[in-house]
């Protein structure tokens, strides 16, 4: 949290905004959103008594669901850059303000993740005062650059474009049952790459978070066609 607030002059902090833009956890959970989002309208589909018209329909609603959800994710997701980095702009202004050290330590011990402040220990808290105290002057208010509106407007690609390889069967396929098959099992390997990158990144046993995705994604079809789909 205390890494972003020297402002958008270094070329470092760049580096870092353009990090965050691809951070695999947040890349991934968009895609993995945006299939879920898809299964949900191509589970609900009948294919003993659903015509092309109907096929087509339930298609067109999917996209257009996850147009307007991307939408909202964007701009979530700018929300919640502007609102960290006020946080961070809060954060520098205790600490400079501080009427001693240790009303500093409590200040940035609290700001960083689980046990980190207590595992640095009053000496790494106070180098990191020194640290944030010494920094240069930054803006008086928090603001969204460019780098965080193509942030934004990849996090909308992201739940958009992941629609389109659940619903491509329903497009070329004129056996209805054979494309929802196909259209299934395509969700349920993307959702297990996902699943098994995310596993990856976090250090634990990717191929068993791919199947556990996998398997989320088996259960939502389910329960969807259990409901009348």
């Amino acid at each position: 949290m205390v890494r972003g607030l020297k402002g958008d002059r270094m070329p470092e902090q760049e580096k870092e905004k353009r990090a965050r833009v691809l951070d695999p956890v947040s890349r991934i959970s968009e895609i993995i959103f945006g299939v879920l989002m898809a299964l949900s309208f191509t589970g609900a589909l009948n294919a003993a008594t659903a015509g092309r018209e109907e096929v087509r329909t339930v298609m067109l609603t999917a996209l257009g669901c996850n147009l307007a959800w991307g939408l909202v994710d964007g701009v979530m997701y700018l929300m919640a850059t502007l609102t960290g980095r006020a946080r961070n702009l809060t954060l520098l202004q205790m600490v400079r303000g501080a009427k001693d050290p240790q009303e500093a330590h409590r200040a940035i011990a609290e700001a960083l993740p689980g046990r980190m402040g207590e595992a640095m220990g009053a000496e790494g808290l106070d180098d990191m005062r020194k640290r944030l105290v010494a920094l240069p002057e930054v803006p008086a208010h928090a603001r969204l650059g460019k780098d965080d509106y193509a942030g934004a407007f990849g996090v909308f690609l992201l739940v958009v474009l992941s629609t389109f390889p659940v619903v491509v069967p329903f497009i070329f396929m004129t056996e209805l049952s054979r494309a929802m098959r196909v259209s299934n099992a395509v969700a349920l390997v993307m959702l297990f790459i996902g699943g098994y990158q995310l596993g990856r990144y976090a250090g634990g046993t990717a191929w068993k978070t791919g199947l556990g995705m996998a398997a989320v994604g088996a259960v939502l079809v389910s329960i969807i066609m259990a409901l009348g789909g």
